[in-house]
């Protein structure tokens, strides 16, 4: 490890990460995706309704495996060691949490409410617009877990703040995903079948979580760079997994996508406002409280971004391969790239003018 300017610490796992082919143009391969998926989906309907149809206590078995090869890989960079660390940073700790859990799931809630039920309803189909808004509250309910990585590094953001920010993360999730989920659904008079979405917290967070974190200490016990081998192994089966679960999702989503072109661009809307409002949000909140720029824009990025891989796999499990909630966090999956760049341009354009620490 080094010192970085702030007096931190740098790990491997935020240092010299960048961003990756797939990664920079991930916007790219999901579009190619459904443009794949559709067509498969017109070509081969008979196998992928096949695959649709394959659950077990409304899980879908297909979507479970291909979630746990997306999420145990990323999941594998999470240190719980880097939770003594929270202390150290508090203010931007804090700014994050109140971000991520009391302002994000609820500002979203807001402009689906106004965007998805009154403003975009006549261009929606009627029929779905409780399953959009469920998607996008799904969407805004996890905060993101492995992309923030990339986008720490590329702000020169505190690797120990963010390690210590996601962890944290990922355990408040465990608890409060579940609830805040089917609070907002509720009160959005969306019918909520609990026993489902707490089998998805399980499958879909703990069950991920407890692999990674377990393979991680065998990977670590072993020495040398085993831990870093073994990631770099996985990346692309995470890659893959994910832009899999895309062209089973654009399959069966295909006739409504064809038939309804203009709802993807509408259901971003909401998406983006409520990006650049969370991150402009959380860089006012540390600089007003004083926190260095290392910390402040990771925070930013990081109240801002979504783990939408977790989002996915909730909705499928919640309401189903053919649901508006599922397009709707796919979307959110189709701008994350492109939206979080701009996000890290806006960040490091303020760091000239960012206020020193004493």
């Amino acid at each position: 490890m080094r010192p970085d300017r702030d007096g931190g610490a740098r790990e491997g796992i935020g240092h010299g990460v960048g961003v990756n082919i797939f990664e920079r143009y991930l916007t790219l391969w999901v579009a190619l995706c459904m443009a794949g998926g559709i067509a498969l989906g017109v070509i081969l309907p008979g196998p992928f309704q096949m695959l649709g149809r394959a659950t077990i206590a409304q899980i879908n078995i297909p979507i479970a495996v291909l979630v746990w090869l997306m999420i145990v890989p990323m999941l594998m960079r999470i240190d719980p060691a880097a939770l003594r660390q929270v202390g150290r940073h508090w203010r931007g700790i804090a700014v994050t949490l109140g971000i991520n859990w009391l302002v994000k799931p609820f500002s979203m809630a807001l402009l689906a409410w106004v965007f998805v039920g009154w403003l975009f309803r006549p261009w929606l189909p009627a029929g779905q617009i409780e399953s959009y808004t469920a998607g996008l509250i799904l969407l805004a309910a996890a905060p993101c877990t492995a992309m923030v990585f990339v986008w720490s590094n590329l702000v020169d953001g505190d690797a120990e703040f963010t390690l210590s920010q996601v962890a944290l993360n990922d355990a408040i999730m465990l608890v409060a995903f579940a609830p805040i989920v089917g609070l907002l659904l509720g009160i959005s008079a969306i019918a909520v079948p609990w026993d489902t979405l707490a089998l998805s917290v399980v499958l879909f967070i703990l069950v991920p979580l407890v692999i990674a974190q377990a393979w991680r200490g065998r990977l670590i016990a072993k020495g040398g760079d085993a831990l870093e081998r073994a990631r770099a192994r996985l990346g692309p089966v995470s890659i893959a997994a994910l832009l899999a679960t895309l062209v089973l999702l654009f399959a069966l989503q295909g006739p409504q996508i064809i038939a309804q072109p203009l709802v993807i661009v509408l259901l971003a809307v909401p998406i983006l406002i409520q990006v650049y409002f969370n991150a402009g949000l959380a860089l006012l909140f540390n600089r007003g409280c004083g926190e260095s720029f290392a910390v402040a824009a990771p925070s930013a990025l990081i109240g801002a971004s979504n783990f939408f891989e977790l989002a996915v796999a909730t909705a499928i499990a919640l309401f189903g391969f053919e649901s508006g909630a599922a397009l709707a966090t796919v979307v959110g999956v189709l701008v994350e790239v492109p939206v979080m760049l701009s996000v890290v341009a806006i960040a490091r354009g303020m760091r000239p003018n960012w206020p020193q620490r004493g």
